[in-house]
Formats: structure tokens, C-alpha cells, sequence
């Protein structure tokens, strides 16, 4: 078996982390808000870095213990959408960062956009901005500029 140095795990650890599959913005994704609170209160509640959880890559951080737990056992539930990069960015095939007060949940998905300009033009028309960010987002997804 093969011994890696401890710094060499440290940063195949630290570098994991860094290739999370969501938008993350000071090491955590949603800005540190609570994936679970958007369903279960209907509006954004800032995480806590005593509940985390990590997911795809990610650390989702949790105003409770029953958020996090929720969020364990299902994390595909809450996670939002296009990997937490704003919604209709992902429409019009850009890569944008989001406001985690801007969101909406359509048919028990959490979608969140850039700004609440930004949420009017997608607000417009969700069920088509949704077809066209479900057929983008692959391509999107391998963006590596994200518009801030």
C-alpha cells in the first residue's frame, strides 16, 4: 500500500473541495444560505458553520441539525438546480453567480438567479427558460467564467 505525505492528502483534500460541483462563494455554496430552509419556510435563512454537510464536492452549510439531516438523507431534493448558478444564466448560456434571496421553487426544484432584474426575465417565461436551462446547462456546466 502506497503512503502519501500528509500534506500531499491535505491539499488532494483541499483541491476536492475547490472542484465542488456548485456555485460557492467564501467555501460555501448558496453563500452559506440553507438549501432546505427555501422549501420547509418558503424564504432564504443564512447556514451555519456548525451544520454542514458536504455534497458533490461542495459544503452546504444549515441553520439546524434538521435541516442538515434533511439534507443528508436527501440532498438531490434541495440542492438547487444548475449547481446553484443562477437560473437564467443557464438559459441564455452564461454562468453566473446568484443572490440567495432571489429564488424561486417550481414543481419542488429550488432555482436561483443573479438579481431581482434578472429573476423578471426569468419569471417571464419559467416553464420555457427552464427547457432551455435544462438543455443548456451541460454545456454551461463546463463554463469556467462565471459572471459576477
Amino acid at each position: 500500500m502506497k503512503r502519501f505525505p500528509l500534506a500531499a492528502a491535505i491539499l488532494l483534500v483541499a483541491g476536492h473541495a475547490l472542484a465542488g460541483e456548485f456555485f460557492e462563494k467564501d467555501g460555501f455554496a448558496l453563500r452559506g444560505y440553507d438549501p432546505v430552509a427555501y422549501f420547509t419556510q418558503g424564504r432564504p435563512v443564512k447556514g451555519s458553520s456548525q451544520y454542514t454537510a458536504q455534497y458533490q464536492g461542495s459544503t452546504f452549510e444549515f441553520a439546524s441539525q434538521e435541516n442538515r439531516d434533511a439534507f443528508a438523507a436527501n440532498p438531490a431534493r434541495y440542492a438547487p438546480q444548475y449547481g446553484g448558478y443562477c437560473a437564467y444564466g443557464t438559459a441564455i448560456k452564461q454562468k453566473a453567480a446568484i443572490d440567495p434571496s432571489v429564488f424561486t421553487v417550481v414543481d419542488g426544484k429550488l432555482y436561483l438567479n443573479y438579481n431581482r432584474d434578472v429573476q423578471k426575465l426569468w419569471s417571464a417565461d419559467v416553464p420555457g427558460n427552464i427547457v432551455k436551462a435544462d438543455a443548456n446547462w451541460p454545456e454551461v456546466r463546463q463554463v469556467t467564467k462565471v459572471i459576477e
